[in-house]
């Protein structure tokens, strides 16, 4: 699976977990866009997702762990792609 521009790799076991876990932030990934995680200068969000059209989604709250913040991307992709496809 690749995570994006940065051609992040992770074993087969990690890979499955993560798909298994987030199947719409892995369908993103594979077809739609990348996400960014951690500071930006251009930002005070913790993820962003883009597409080839700029900026389609970025976190406004405060999460209390990674996890919680993957799990708000997760919903908000599903509902992007819901619309989109």
């Amino acid at each position: 699976m690749n995570l994006g521009h940065n051609n992040l790799s992770m074993t087969p076991k990690m890979a499955n977990l993560f798909e298994q876990k987030y199947p719409n932030i892995t369908q993103w990934v594979e077809e739609f866009g990348w996400i960014e995680i951690g500071e930006a200068e251009y930002s005070e969000s913790l993820i962003r997702a883009f597409n080839e059209g700029g900026l389609v989604w970025e976190n406004i709250d405060d999460y209390a762990s990674l996890d919680e913040a993957f799990q708000s991307l997760e919903n908000s992709l599903k509902e992007w792609i819901k619309e989109n496809e």
